[in-house]
């Protein structure tokens, strides 16, 4: 069976949704699944996929961009302002680490998702290779819960 170009369509801007900060997957799924009918497999592969497209090069270049920011006096008063108020809250993360993320980001309420936790990551000095998949795990946790929800939303308004 061919794929039609509105199926291509429909998919990429499931995926591009999934990777704006102020939704993620929390909008992609419901939008994918309640709007263009995809199934919940469908809508939480792509709206994964799409989620996690801007972490690694967040998690990789936050921190040359914030030292290049910093050269400025108004980005230098900044950026020593954020890193002494979340000094703070240091013992947590030192506690935790990494694993603090999947949590983090599995509880699928406003501003806890991907890019949230690699700003979290950077401000904290967590590296990739323990952010990404710590991420990558709450990221499926979120995705699965946010699924699951539609699904039986979507059956309790279908009977």
């Amino acid at each position: 069976m061919p794929i039609s170009f509105a199926i291509v369509l429909e998919s990429i801007q499931v995926i591009l949704m999934a990777m704006i900060p102020f939704g993620e997957l929390r909008a992609s799924i419901p939008f994918a699944i309640g709007i263009y009918g995809m199934g919940a497999a469908q809508a939480f592969s792509l709206s994964v996929i799409g989620n996690m497209l801007p972490v690694v090069p967040l998690l990789l270049f936050l921190d040359p961009v914030s030292n290049w920011l910093r050269r400025y006096s108004i980005f230098d008063r900044f950026f020593t302002w954020l890193f002494e108020r979340t000094r703070r809250y240091n013992s947590r993360i030192e506690k935790y680490g990494a694993l603090g993320l999947i949590p983090f980001v599995a509880i699928p309420l406003p501003v806890t998702g991907a890019w949230t936790a690699c700003a979290v990551a950077f401000v904290f000095g967590i590296r990739c290779r323990y952010a990404f998949p710590a991420i990558l795990a709450g990221v499926i946790i979120a995705g699965i819960i946010v699924t699951l929800s539609c699904m039986g939303v979507l059956v309790i308004v279908n009977v």
